[in-house]
């Protein structure tokens, strides 16, 4: 019997009209609406016209295919509404991992955004007195009593906050410096993510870029001789993402504020990372906090909410109240200004550290895992691994497909912060007879959550620094599934 020719199988496709008044089809529009349920529909149908066409499906195919079409449409309905912002499962190392969103928020934190964005709040409201008021005092009144036992007179001390640390050296320099000169060492002319560099927001501020210094040694009388009548503005850039190691030379902080006190300018100091706390105790030397900056009497300091200090992604200025001020009123600030659920969850998190609650923020608690907790963990989870097989196996291995260890390995801190810092950990190696590396972290990334692995001389390795405990045995779940 002759074979149907491709025009006749694309004849026995339904139309869309068919397919919408169909028993199935029709209750999938009742509950997802018509428009997304017809799209499903179009979308179903021409991938059976393109598999028709390449010859790819024959007549018994078609049938099978057509029995199932309005399973095939509601499998697409439910892809095309699923949120594209999912969670995944950091199993990288990396605290800050910029890709996978920076900072997890502290539970907290989640719990006052909940409770403030689902009604209406006093964002810009002063309850007592009935006026409207500034949005600015949820996290200013956090960070003053912060400051308390750090500088002289707290209250001479004001913040404001944008959207990233970006918008903060933009605002900053275009409210103090517009169309004058800004002296930093050529040794700071720092780039960030995405291709951001130190002179081209410099540039966009209005601001006027003066070198000083070479790349490895700026000395103080490089920026005194650089002083002249056109300079506003003394601009020192935290070395967050990178290292000069060798031949080199940096005028400290207190150097600086002494010179700009001297010659009546303002010193700012762009921290990026944006410590709260001395990370000395957390192993992470070399990142100078938020707090160290004004006690040593910088005029002005930007920093990052969504890095060291463990909150939402923002920018925050502190310093000088009558600086901020200007900053407050320069009309930039309206565009660059954050909204309630940022505020929320930032007031949420400066409260942790006024009640030093430093475990509460899960970037702290994950620097201060220590190698032997991660360890236990991954032993744990080994066992739990064979606990789940079907057939005896020895210690280090989960089926004949896959084999694990757990090898010392370094966690790092990421997001443009602590470059040479390492935290020492345990890895779990994973690696498959019949698999690739590549292969293997693709499945893992294809499970529901999704698990981000790093890949090294042809293993996946698993850092539990960066996971968090209940999603353990997720990871189990994925790895045994790869290896059955």
């Amino acid at each position: 019997m002759k074979s149907p020719s491709k025009s006749e199988l694309f004849r026995e496709l339904p139309s869309v009209d068919e397919l919408l008044r169909t028993a199935d089809v029709s209750a999938l529009a009742a509950s997802h609406g018509s428009a997304a349920v017809t799209d499903a529909a179009r979308t179903v149908l021409g991938r059976l016209r393109e598999e028709i066409g390449s010859g790819l499906l024959d007549s018994a195919g078609l049938r099978i295919a057509l029995d199932g079409i309005g399973s095939a449409i509601e499998q697409q309905v439910r892809q095309a509404v699923k949120h594209s912002l999912r969670p995944v499962i950091n199993a990288t190392g990396v605290i800050l991992h910029t890709n996978l969103g920076r900072a997890p928020l502290a539970g907290a934190a989640l719990e006052h955004i909940r409770e403030t964005a689902g009604t209406y709040s006093n964002l810009e409201f002063e309850i007592e007195s009935g006026v409207r008021g500034k949005r600015d005092v949820h996290v200013e009144r956090l960070l003053r009593r912060l400051l308390a036992d750090e500088v002289k007179e707290p209250e001479s001390i004001s913040t404001i906050v944008v959207n990233n640390n970006a918008a903060a050296v933009l605002l900053a320099l275009n409210t103090l410096a517009d169309g004058g000169e800004v002296i930093v060492s050529r040794g700071e002319l720092v780039e960030i993510g995405g291709s951001f560099r130190i002179p081209d927001v410099m540039s966009k501020s209005g601001a006027i870029l003066r070198e000083v210094g070479t790349t490895n040694r700026t000395r103080l009388a490089d920026y005194e001789n650089a002083i002249n009548e056109r300079t506003r503005l003394l601009l020192r850039v935290h070395r967050s993402n990178f290292e000069i190691t060798g031949f080199t030379e940096q005028v400290s902080a207190a150097e600086l504020v002494t010179l700009a006190r001297k010659r009546s300018l303002p010193l700012m100091e762009d921290l990026g990372s944006g410590a709260l706390v001395d990370l000395q105790k957390f192993g992470i030397s070399g990142e100078p906090s938020v707090l160290d900056s004004l006690r040593a009497g910088v005029d002005v300091v930007t920093y990052s909410g969504d890095k060291l200090l463990g909150g939402p992604q923002a920018g925050l200025i502190s310093g000088r109240a009558e600086l901020v001020a200007r900053m407050r009123s320069n009309s930039l600030f309206r565009a660059l200004r954050v909204d309630k659920l940022t505020y929320a969850a930032l007031e949420a998190t400066l409260l942790a550290y006024v009640k030093r609650d430093y475990e509460a923020i899960p970037v702290l608690k994950m620097m201060h895992l220590t190698k032997q907790e991660i360890g236990s963990r991954a032993e744990a989870l080994v066992k739990s691994l064979r606990s789940l097989a079907k057939t005896p196996l020895d210690a280090s291995t989960t089926g004949p497909r896959m084999h694990i260890d757990i090898i010392d390995g370094e966690s790092i801190i990421g997001g443009g912060a602590a470059p040479s810092s390492v935290l020492p950990t345990r890895l779990l190696t994973v690696s498959c007879a019949d698999l690739s590396a590549a292969e293997v972290a693709a499945r893992l990334r294809a499970s529901d959550p999704p698990i981000i692995a790093r890949v090294e001389e042809g293993r996946v390795l698993l850092d539990l620094r960066t996971v968090f405990p209940e999603q353990d045995q997720a990871i189990a779940a994925a790895l045994q599934s790869i290896a059955a």
